[in-house]
């Protein structure tokens, strides 16, 4: 089990400074608490998430932690010349040895050489660290929510991380379509299935804390991009009829409940796309509610 982290930025963490410290934070929680690896995603111009430079953030988690695996989750990789891409990650790879991953995604982006791009990542990251121990070629994870990237990962030998949170239904073909591809050209597949998760000590907690986060999902789909907000904002809060209508129909790409509730559609969702590991995305505005989550997932999905 993993863990992927946004960086947000919340009523709790309210600077971008503020994000960015919560989230090497983290990093090192999730080592203490026995998590397979974190990464950090990309994202640009928004009021929610403060990790612009997810490459960054993995160079100063790995300064923090010592065994824990550490990633991009990912860089958006239309935005740049490969050559770069690949010499940071091989730094960061020749720096702190076999724990860095090198995930990539386009997200909406345009890019006519986007699989030649992870064929180079792939080619050049995997003669420093080839297949093995149940991680691919490169270390180098194409992330989607099914479409081409699914195959695309298949085909040159990376691995797939497939975001259930992006779109919760159809995934099981998406990562069928990436194990039989990879089958056909003679590659291992390494399945990730990202997830968005809250639990509490109680059905009742866990639930004012997915209100808030699904608030925030819903006014960002009707064009307001925020912070995230607190649960005692939320309770406050005068819900529009547009806000009801997004936030139920984002409620489809959460998972909330007891860590025993968790548990089950967990495991159901993980056997259903074959997937060889979890990976959790929790957005709370307290980080003390956030580590909670994580801690008890842990304790309960990792006994």
């Amino acid at each position: 089990m993993s863990i992927l982290d946004q960086v947000p930025i919340t009523e709790h963490t309210a600077t971008r400074a503020e994000a960015v410290q919560s989230g090497l934070r983290l990093a090192q929680e999730a080592e203490e608490l026995g998590f397979h690896r974190i990464w950090f995603a990309e994202h640009h111009r928004s009021a929610a998430f403060a990790s612009t430079a997810p490459e960054m953030m993995t160079a100063l988690a790995l300064e923090r932690t010592e065994r824990i695996r550490v990633g991009t989750g990912g860089i958006l990789l239309p935005l740049y010349p490969v050559q770069k891409v690949i010499e940071v990650m091989a730094l960061l790879g020749q720096v702190n040895g076999d724990r860095v991953d090198a995930g990539v995604g386009r997200a909406a982006l345009d890019d006519a050489d986007y699989g030649e791009k992870i064929a180079a990542l792939v080619h050049a990251l995997g003669t420093q660290h080839p297949s093995g121990a149940g991680e691919p070629d490169g270390r180098v994870w194409v992330l989607g929510a099914g479409g081409s990237a699914a195959p695309l990962a298949g085909l040159v030998g990376a691995g797939y991380a497939h975001g259930h949170f992006f779109v919760p239904r159809g995934g099981e073909a998406a990562t069928a379509a990436y194990r039989a591809t990879a089958t056909e050209h003679g590659h291992g597949a390494h399945t990730v299935l990202a997830v968005r998760v809250i639990t509490a000590e109680t059905h009742e907690r866990a639930q004012q804390l997915a209100e808030a986060m699904l608030l925030w999902r819903a006014r960002k789909d009707l064009g307001f991009d925020g912070p995230i907000p607190s649960a005692e904002t939320t309770a406050r809060h005068e819900w529009t009829d547009a806000e009801r209508t997004r936030a139920k129909a984002r409620s489809q790409a959460i998972i909330t409940g007891t860590p025993d509730e968790v548990h089950t559609e967990l495991t159901a969702l993980a056997e259903a796309h074959s997937a060889d590991e979890v990976m959790i995305n929790t957005l709370t505005s307290d980080p003390a509610d956030r580590l909670t989550s994580y801690r008890l997932l842990a304790e309960r999905l990792m006994e």
